[in-house]
């Protein structure tokens, strides 16, 4: 590989599975077509929420691939609350046990209030003194960090710092905003150092990302950031090479992939669902909810005293490429926002895939925020609000008498601008204007 250097420092890097990698991994594919070689910076051995070697078959040949040790407190966290050593660590406060040990509720005080921002704080130090180093010996153009963990953010400012390099920093979910900001449990101090870090964070980086228009309105506004710009996940083409051998699911299938946290819990689509069993001829017999992924026991719950244990089919983890398969094979793609303070800003890297599969999409969430926006842009359904029994029985109703009647789905439109490609052109545009 020629061109100029980036450096990118990144937690989440194959082998390790889940959303957390999929964006840098495709920026990286893409990257040395626009003349940019890219260097990662990651972890030699990282607390992983999951395993998934299919996608190393994206890494472009000739990649450089740098890594040190990590001291995480993970495994004390794992002895206190007696979770096997090798269980990963499950993101967004999932909890699968319907009574949290009171060791859990302690855990996530700490986690709160003294890893600030994050249980990665230890890296910090140790990858700003290796970093040093190597930029001495590999000089690089430009270094872009990405989180969370927002612990990179804080490496790449201590060598921006040191260097004077430009730097980008991506947020692929805020900091302060994040939906389980509030379940942190922080004393006043701890929110303060929260917001005083991401702010020299906004602040000193050359240029920001975040995901989504509304995102970028409300992270403007915490601090006095000298450029930002929305650039969204997408879809690689090279994921979808042939829908031969893909049958639709036999039955009305209703498919969620990914982390289900309870803040996602759609508790009126599964009271919709229960009346539908009830009112509606055959509709009973044809009905399977399929969940993929870690899901919360608040919702398993919710399912099951809705009486509708019997359709209910759960797979912990499936690597990315079967991910793909499952999308194209479901009758219904399920989305659910996180009914959280930030619900506007929530655009999940997932919605670009599941356009992609070609399937209809139920949609839940606030009806004037980041996805009931990029729905309409690219004419698909519309947006059920959370409460709004009415519309989700309606929206359900509509998609399956399209199954009964074996109806083709209209594809969306303006999907080439969600590209994984395209929007790595637009990345390296912001990135050439920061090297002149």
């Amino acid at each position: 590989m020629k061109g100029k250097r980036v450096l990118i420092i990144t937690y989440y890097w194959p082998p390790s599975g889940g959303s957390g990698v999929q964006r840098w991994l495709k920026f990286v594919k893409y990257l040395p077509k626009t003349g940019w070689t890219p260097v990662v910076y990651t972890p030699e051995n990282p607390e992983l929420p999951s395993h998934d070697a299919s996608l190393s078959k994206n890494l472009p040949d000739g990649l450089e691939v740098v890594k040190t040790k990590i001291w995480e407190p993970y495994s004390m966290y794992k002895r206190l609350v007696g979770q096997d050593k090798k269980q990963g660590i499950n993101t967004g406060f999932i909890s699968e046990d319907s009574k949290p040990k009171f060791t859990e509720k302690l855990s996530r005080w700490v986690r709160g209030n003294f890893f600030i921002p994050d249980a990665r704080k230890f890296w910090i130090k140790p990858s700003a003194n290796f970093l040093s180093q190597y930029l001495k010996d590999h000089p690089v153009d430009l270094i872009i960090s990405t989180g969370p963990p927002h612990s990179m953010h804080l490496i790449a400012l201590e060598l921006k710092k040191k260097f004077n390099l430009p730097w980008i920093a991506d947020f692929r979910d805020p900091w302060t905003q994040i939906d389980f900001y509030e379940e942190l449990m922080l004393s006043n101090w701890a929110d303060k150092k929260h917001h005083r870090l991401e702010r020299y964070v906004l602040e000193a980086a050359d240029h920001v990302l975040v995901i989504g228009h509304v995102m970028k309105e409300e992270m403007e506004g915490l601090a006095k950031v000298q450029a930002m710009t929305a650039l969204p996940n997408g879809y690689d083409p090279d994921d979808y090479p042939s829908t031969d051998g893909i049958a639709l699911d036999k039955k009305f299938s209703i498919a969620h992939i990914g982390s289900f946290a309870p803040s996602r819990n759609p508790h009126t689509l599964w009271k919709v669902l229960a009346a539908l069993c009830l009112e509606t001829e055959g509709f009973k017999d044809n009905l399977s909810i399929n969940i993929i992924g870690k899901s919360d026991h608040s919702i398993i719950d919710d399912i099951e005293s809705n009486g509708l244990s019997e359709h209910l089919h759960r797979t912990d983890y499936m690597p990315h490429d079967e991910v793909i398969r499952a999308q194209q094979s479901s009758r219904v793609l399920l989305l659910v926002v996180n009914r959280t303070a930030n619900a506007r800003m929530i655009l999940t890297g997932k919605i670009f895939e599941y356009l992609n599969s070609g399937r209809p999409i139920l949609a839940i969430g606030p009806e004037d925020g980041e996805l009931a926006h990029l729905l309409n842009e690219c004419n698909c359904e519309a947006i059920c609000g959370y409460d709004d029994f009415e519309q989700t029985k309606a929206q359900v109703l509509k998609q399956y008498n399209a199954f009964l009647a074996n109806s083709a789905h209209a594809a969306p439109s303006k999907l080439d601008q969600f590209s994984r490609a395209r929007l790595t052109s637009d990345l390296a545009e912001i990135m050439n204007t920061l090297v002149g």
